[in-house]
C-alpha cells in the first residue's frame, strides 16, 4: 500500500500590531501626519538572507509604485509604496547593513513619507495573516 503525504509547512512570522499591511507584503506605521514603510517579517523571511538594499532617490511616491529593491542571495525583488506622499526621509543605515532587515524587520524601516494623498487597501494585523496564509 502506498501513501502519499503532503507536507504544509507552517508558517512563523510576526505580525504586529498597531501597524497595518500591504498585499505586497509591506507594513505601514502611522505617527501623525508621517507614513513609515518597511518589510514584513514574512517577506524577508521568504527572501533570505538580504545582502543589498536599493533605495531610489526622489520627492515622491505613489500607491503601487516601486521606491526600491531588496537583493538576497534568491532573487531581487521591488518594495512597493502603499501610499502616495511626499519623501521626507530615508534610512540610509539600511544601504550598508541590508542584514538588518532580516534581523528585526519591524525596526528596520524603509522610508518616510508625508502629505499622504492616497493610501491603498491596507491589511489589519489579522487580515493579514489570513491573507498570507491564503497564499499557501
Amino acid at each position: 500500500l502506498k501513501r502519499e503525504y503532503i507536507k504544509k509547512e507552517i508558517i512563523k512570522m510576526e505580525i504586529r500590531e498597531g501597524l497595518l499591511y500591504a498585499k505586497s507584503h509591506e507594513w505601514v506605521k502611522e505617527e501623525g501626519d508621517v507614513v513609515t514603510i518597511g518589510l514584513t517579517d514574512y517577506a524577508q523571511s521568504e527572501l533570505g538572507d538580504l545582502v543589498f538594499v536599493n533605495l531610489r532617490r526622489g520627492d515622491s511616491v505613489s500607491v503601487g509604485e516601486a521606491f526600491g529593491d531588496v537583493e538576497s542571495v534568491k532573487a531581487v525583488s521591488d518594495v512597493y509604496s502603499p501610499v502616495s506622499g511626499v519623501v521626507c526621509e530615508i534610512n540610509e543605515e539600511l544601504l550598508d547593513a541590508p542584514e538588518s532587515i532580516n534581523g528585526a524587520p519591524y525596526d528596520a524601516w524603509f522610508i518616510k513619507v508625508k502629505e499622504v494623498s492616497e493610501k491603498e487597501e491596507l491589511l489589519s494585523p489579522s487580515e493579514y495573516e489570513a491573507f498570507v496564509a491564503s497564499e499557501q
